[in-house]
């Protein structure tokens, strides 16, 4: 393993920003990260997914069985993950260049951007179309604006696009207290009491006669356990994003308990119980509408009541708001800071996020289910092999013992420059990784394989990386890995330092809490 730096280890202005140095302040307990995954799985993509497994033939029971399963395998990710973002207090790009090296960090991090770019661009799409139907609904005159396209959306389409992403670009910009507070409070809880309500409302209108034991489609049972084992391995596909960049909330825990609790209640209990009533919705628009109604916007437009629409409406674009602030935002925020710190901060990367989620033209990407499974098959065939090669670095090669200070340095001599600052041996760990998963999820011809792609692109890029850090005499084995938070000097030396801007209520060191 590499010798830590010696101390004291001033940060170098191309590496260090205040929002990039270790968290100053640990506020997110339990139920901070509990909302945050509120606010990550109550989202109109996560509702049609679940729903959608219903539509396909799974029986409901099956359904609530393969998400459970793959939200397990989840949760357990997060929680390693955590870990390493608990005790070292530092976003996922500065994290990774431990494994990456100081600079070769920025290759994970503009991958996990670009992912987020995508999928900021259609949650806030899939918002504007409920701006739509409610101002459909206030205002039908404006109807004739509907029906043209330009690019692919319409006059009216456009608008409601272009609101809800002026209103996200100003609310995201406040920084991660502010995200924090209103994710708590407003993102979340919101949605539970809509759906909760439409989930009601259907139940007793269908008089009870709702069947959540049958396949719709008379699945045979061996496509049954084919279609389960595959909403298994989505639903991990799915959240490999937060998994990659979790440390970028983990940082602001104040102990152990706070993000673990927080997991479990977000994870397996909430996500399945999301479920179970975006299902229990489904099946009631079998009962009284006389077809499945996945996506909940269309259940609300159906009700025809100009007061459910108008709640409903700004319900589902609360809930944008949230998942794009927790899985959307904040990852690329950092990811393009990350490229320049001294130029770029939270702030700035996360206006660049909002820019570039315009251009990619979201609503091509989510234009049809097919386009939906591919798109998670290539995105858990590149984000795979990079979980693995984090989750290695930090459990096997390193046990835990990272220098915190000397991610920061690009001194030849420091810990994590290895050549150039980039690390050869995370660059042919990922390579061959990558392109086995993506030819997995995107070749016709492994049509049968492509959904668990992520699973063989993590085998193998863990694989390789901890034989390259053994056969190179890397590999540390020694000791339990440590619990504590890593004390650090990066911020009072960055305040000694001239040229570096240091924030006035910023902390020399997080404290470690009680209980760590």
């Amino acid at each position: 393993m590499n010798t830590p730096s010696p101390r004291p280890l001033r940060p170098d202005p191309r590496l260090f920003n205040e929002d990039l140095a270790p968290a100053p302040e640990r506020k997110w307990g339990t139920y901070s990260i509990f909302a945050l995954w509120m606010s990550d799985t109550h989202a109109i993509s996560n509702y049609a997914f679940a729903a959608s497994l219903f539509v396909l033939g799974l029986p409901a029971w099956e359904v609530f069985l393969a998400l459970l399963a793959g939200i397990s395998i989840v949760y357990w990710l997060m929680n390693r993950m955590g870990h390493a973002g608990h005790r070292t207090g530092v976003p996922y790009p500065v994290l990774a260049r431990a494994s990456w090296g100081v600079y070769g960090a920025n290759i994970p991090a503009l991958l996990r951007a670009i992912m987020a770019v995508a999928w900021y661009g259609i949650q806030t799409w899939l918002a504007s179309t409920a701006v739509v139907l409610l101002t459909l609904q206030i205002a039908p005159g404006l109807e004739a604006y509907h029906h043209n396209s330009v690019l692919g959306l319409s006059t009216l389409g456009w608008t409601a696009f272009l609101l809800m992403w002026g209103l996200q670009a100003v609310l995201l910009t406040r920084g991660m207290e502010f995200i924090r507070k209103v994710q708590d409070f407003a993102t979340g809880p919101v949605v539970w009491l809509v759906v909760l309500a439409l989930a009601v409302y259907l139940v007793v209108k269908a008089g009870g006669e709702i069947s959540l034991t049958r396949s719709i489609t008379g699945l045979s049972g061996a496509e049954q356990v084919q279609q389960s084992l595959i909403a298994v391995s989505l639903t991990v596909a799915t959240f490999l994003t937060l998994v990659l960049n979790y440390a970028d909330f983990a940082r602001f825990t104040p102990d152990h308990r706070s993000y673990r609790r927080g997991n479990l209640i977000g994870l397996p209990v909430n996500f399945t119980a999301f479920a179970v009533v975006a299902v229990l919705v489904t099946a009631g628009t079998i009962a009284v509408f006389g077809e499945a109604i996945y996506d909940p916007v269309k259940v609300i437009q159906k009700i025809d009541n100009p007061v459910v629409t108008v709640i409903g409406a700004l319900s589902f674009v609360v809930a944008t708001i949230g998942i794009n602030v927790v899985a959307n935002f904040v990852s690329p925020a950092y990811d393009f800071a990350n490229l320049a710190p001294k130029h770029l901060d939270f702030k700035r990367g996360g206006m660049i996020t909002a820019v570039l989620a315009v251009v990619v033209m979201p609503w091509k990407l989510y234009s049809s289910a097919l386009v939906i499974q591919y798109f998670l098959g290539a995105l858990g065939a590149f984000l795979g092999p990079l979980v693995a090669i984090l989750l290695v670095d930090y459990y096997r090669v390193r046990r835990g013992r990272i220098d915190v200070d000397a991610l920061f340095s690009a001194d030849a001599r420091g810990a994590y420059f290895y050549r150039r600052g980039y690390n050869p041996k995370a660059v042919i760990a990922f390579l061959p990784a990558a392109a086995v998963a993506a030819a997995l999820a995107l070749v016709p011809a492994f049509g049968v394989v492509a959904p668990f792609s992520w699973i063989f692109g993590m085998a193998l890029a863990g694989g390789l990386y901890a034989l390259v850090c053994r056969r190179d005499g890397v590999a540390s084995n020694a000791g339990p890995i440590p619990e504590g938070i890593i004390s650090s000097q990066v911020r009072a030396a960055a305040g000694e330092q001239p040229g570096i801007r240091q924030g006035s209520g910023a902390a020399a060191a997080p404290v470690p809490a009680e209980g760590s």
